[in-house]
């Protein structure tokens, strides 16, 4: 069998598996690793807060108009070269992005970086479980898995050092040449690559069809980003863009459904689980990064945390669901439904977001956020498994790796789209906000200027004249108007997307499961 002629021993495989865990771990580490970054990038660029988000938003999009292409790049240049060159990919637009002087650049580099990053998850899974004989397969996905699980872990308090140490955001990215370069070397000379036989010729891709998926989902990025700076469909560029999103996703299923070699093969929706796991998927990636962007925002905007307070503070949640990984994957091969475990992740992760919700001031203190985060990661462990075991469980053979790259690229959307969706949803809910605080204050309340009288007499104490302490404490009352309205946002953020988890619980139940009990699903081909 062509897995079995690549099994590897001893010190061989141990370095294979070392360097496609280095891999998956480049590529995860730098989804979370610019978190904790974007007030500085945001201080240095000269950009808005949603400009920087698209600082996101533009590697996950690399990454999910990438992966549905991995299988046949693999075939073409052999897994091997494919590999070694995404590797090269990745560390170059590294480079690339520490020297961005406008964030249009570091944009650019950004989504390059994330078409090579795209591979590097992807690929590594599959060589380390085909370097493995059969069976030390669960060992083997154990190994990546661990490693899935320390990356988003690492990002954020590893950013946040770097920021606050070297006070440079340029060094997140540089961190990756060495590791870079070693990987690739590494790559040539010990990864081997499968006979897949006759090569296709380029003539038989797809290639519409990925210029309507990245028409599609550039098009709907753009109009989420900008819609709010450019109020919406008054606007000609928010309305063309708009017209070319629709039409985009028309064109592409349509595409897609006719195409002889269909860049994302759709016909595998015809199986109900895989449907709705890949809207779990979504949601998912959707809450997922979301909430890994939200939460150093407000540390960090709202508290004045450092960077690396903002990155730490998310460890021991992100530990916890790398000890729920196996104790799910235990239940699961006791026979506990899929749908079970995931109706109960979407129950917990409701309770972090109201918890959430319950929690944030302007001044909330740093042991408020411990257990709520646990909670969160407690959620995410009874979904990640669960759901991808869910979606692929009807599926056989060649089916289960064109549903698994569907669900991975509808988390990676989901994610890029829930960042889009807060920023702008938490621009207008803040004017909002602030409106109706504004409207509570009446300059003829003797409660609002004994306020005012109080402030004003402060800035006094501290050397200013009557007339400029009074204007000083208007601005502070201001101030403190627009930092409440930024808080009353941030709760609104928790709230809905915590009804979004709450509203799925009762359609999932819904769903068959179609593994029996002591059944081991073969996860090879999830991304």
């Amino acid at each position: 069998m062509q897995q079995e002629s690549l099994i590897e021993y001893g010190s061989r495989r141990v370095i294979i598996t070392l360097t496609a865990i280095v891999c998956a771990l480049l590529e995860i580490v730098d989804t979370t690793i610019v978190n904790v970054a974007l007030n500085d990038m945001k201080g240095n660029l000269g950009a808005t807060t949603s400009e920087v988000g698209w600082v996101i938003t533009a590697y996950a999009i690399g990454n999910v108009i990438i992966i549905p292409l991995t299988s046949w790049l693999s075939q073409q240049f052999g897994r091997r070269n494919y590999f070694a060159a995404s590797i090269i990919l990745f560390t170059i637009c590294s480079f690339l992005c520490g020297n961005a002087t406008t964030i249009n650049e570091l944009i650019i580099f950004r989504f390059l970086q994330g078409v090579g990053g795209g591979a590097l998850l992807v690929t590594s899974q599959t060589i380390i479980t085909e370097s493995y004989p059969p069976e030390k397969r669960s060992m083997a996905q154990a190994i990546y898995g661990l490693g899935v699980i320390v990356g988003p872990t690492l990002g954020p308090p590893l950013g946040g050092y770097i920021i606050d140490t070297f006070e440079s955001w340029p060094l997140i990215f540089y961190i990756n040449i060495p590791l870079g370069v070693i990987a690739t070397l590494l790559t040539l000379q010990y990864v081997r690559s499968p006979k897949y036989g006759e090569k296709k010729a380029a003539s038989e891709i797809d290639w519409l069809g990925i210029g309507l998926l990245a028409l599609f989902v550039g098009s709907l990025q753009l109009v989420l980003e900008k819609g709010q700076d450019e109020d919406w469909f008054s606007s000609p560029m928010i309305s063309l863009f708009t017209a070319l999103a629709v039409l985009g996703g028309f064109f592409f299923i349509w595409r897609e459904w006719t195409a002889k070699n269909p860049v994302v093969q759709l016909r595998v929706l015809k199986n109900s689980n895989l449907r709705v796991g890949t809207v779990l998927s979504f949601i998912m990636g959707f809450g997922l990064y979301g909430s890994t962007f939200i939460i150093p925002l407000y540390t960090q905007a709202t508290l004045g945390w450092t960077a690396t307070q903002a990155g730490v503070l998310m460890v021991p949640a992100a530990l916890m669901t790398a000890f729920m990984m196996p104790v799910i994957a235990q239940l699961m091969q006791r026979g506990v439904p899929q749908q079970f475990l995931v109706a109960a992740g979407m129950l917990v992760f409701f309770f972090f977001c109201y918890w959430g919700f319950k929690i944030i001031t302007p001044d909330t203190a740093k042991a408020n956020f411990f257990w709520m985060l646990m909670m969160r990661g407690i959620g995410m462990g009874l979904l990640f498994i669960p759901i991808t075991a869910l979606s692929l469980s009807g599926l056989k053979g060649k089916q289960i790796g064109e549903g698994a790259a569907f669900t991975g690229m509808m988390r990676q959307l989901g994610g890029s789209f829930g960042i889009a969706a807060i920023t702008t949803f938490m621009a207008r809910q803040t004017m909002q906000h602030r409106a109706d605080l504004v409207s509570h204050i009446d300059v003829t309340n003797p409660a609002d200027l004994t306020r005012v009288a109080a402030m004003q007499q402060n800035f006094m104490a501290h050397g200013l004249p009557p007339n400029l302490a009074e204007q000083f404490a208007y601005k502070a009352l201001d101030g403190g108007v627009m930092k409440q309205a930024m808080v009353l946002s941030y709760m609104d953020v928790f709230w809905y997307i915590g009804v979004m988890f709450l509203l799925c619980v009762p359609f999932v139940m819904l769903v068959r499961s179609n593994k029996k009990k002591g059944e081991k699903l073969d996860l090879s081909n999830a991304h």
